[in-house]
């Protein structure tokens, strides 16, 4: 297999551990692959290219509300990520898988809180969506599913390069932002709401479950599910572990043990894996 971002990062730190080239040349070339990946991401998302991707997102985000969302208070842009913890806090029982999902369901506060973030503004890992397009182009993808798709930046990347997308989510608000954000760019997609629908069967070359299953209630059930989910041959391509300090609000998942156990029951089998830089996988469904 072609070599990704994390493999060329890993391969060019090899370098300065056999003395090659110096820790400061080691980070000009990280920045500069970086700096492509970010382009890339920008380039999918940005609607006036004469602005930042974080201030398109602010922007995308105001006429949202005019737009769409009229003033409800918990669409608070510069509150999100806190409202998003406060709320948890206040009423999710992480014993309780009910709660788990009903916040999800409901809650609006993560849409702002997930803006935020894919404004790379402090951490670059959604650009991992950029890593999976390109490993999708090199499989000869051509569906894929977004999984837990958030608000939908991952899969805007993916139908920009001309792929067939289908996000699926638990959360209503969610899924309206996704299908409006899809609208405003004059983009296709198909919508799958998790509590009232069925993922189609043998569909997709390519699912993505990007920082997806630490949330879950039953993150082996769902391998089932993407399992059945893909096309013979098709990939998994998500991050299926946690830092052990990481407390995240809605981080319930610490022991993905019975997670891989599932997917090696199903023949689910690793066909790489990023152990340089943010700690994705893929998986491989068997052809036949």
């Amino acid at each position: 297999m072609d070599r990704l971002l994390p493999d060329e990062l890993r391969e060019l730190w090899a370098r300065v551990e056999a003395e090659e080239i110096s820790w400061e040349e080691y980070e000009a070339g990280k920045e500069r692959l970086l700096g492509e990946y970010r382009r890339i991401w920008a380039d999918a998302l940005v609607l006036n290219d004469q602005v930042a991707v974080a201030d398109s997102l602010r922007a995308e985000f105001d006429r949202y509300l005019g737009e769409e969302a009229g003033s409800d208070a918990a669409l608070d842009y510069e509150a999100a990520a806190d409202a998003f913890n406060d709320q948890w806090a206040r009423e999710v029982d992480p014993a309780d898988p009910e709660s788990i999902e009903r916040f999800y369901r409901e809650t609006k506060s993560q849409l702002g809180a997930h803006l935020q973030w894919h404004a790379l503004g402090y951490d670059d890992s959604p650009l991992a969506y950029v890593v999976a397009l390109e490993f999708a182009k090199r499989q000869n993808c051509r569906a894929v599913l977004d999984f837990g798709a958030g608000v939908g930046s991952g899969g805007i990347v993916f139908a920009r390069h001309g792929f067939a997308v289908t996000l699926a989510d638990i959360s209503v608000p969610n899924l309206a932002f996704c299908a409006w954000r899809f609208r405003l760019r004059g983009l296709p997609c198909e919508v799958v709401n998790l509590e009232e629908q069925q993922l189609p069967t043998e569909t997709f070359d390519l699912v993505t479950a990007m920082d997806v299953f630490e949330h879950l209630v039953d993150p082996a059930g769902t391998v089932t599910n993407l399992y059945a989910a893909l096309k013979p041959g098709g990939f998994l391509f998500g991050r299926f572990h946690m830092e052990e300090d990481d407390d995240a609000a809605g981080h319930i998942v610490r022991d993905f043990g019975p997670t891989f156990a599932r997917m090696e029951e199903l023949g689910l089998h690793r066909v790489w894996v990023d152990d340089w830089l943010w700690g994705h996988d893929v998986f491989q469904r068997p052809p036949t």
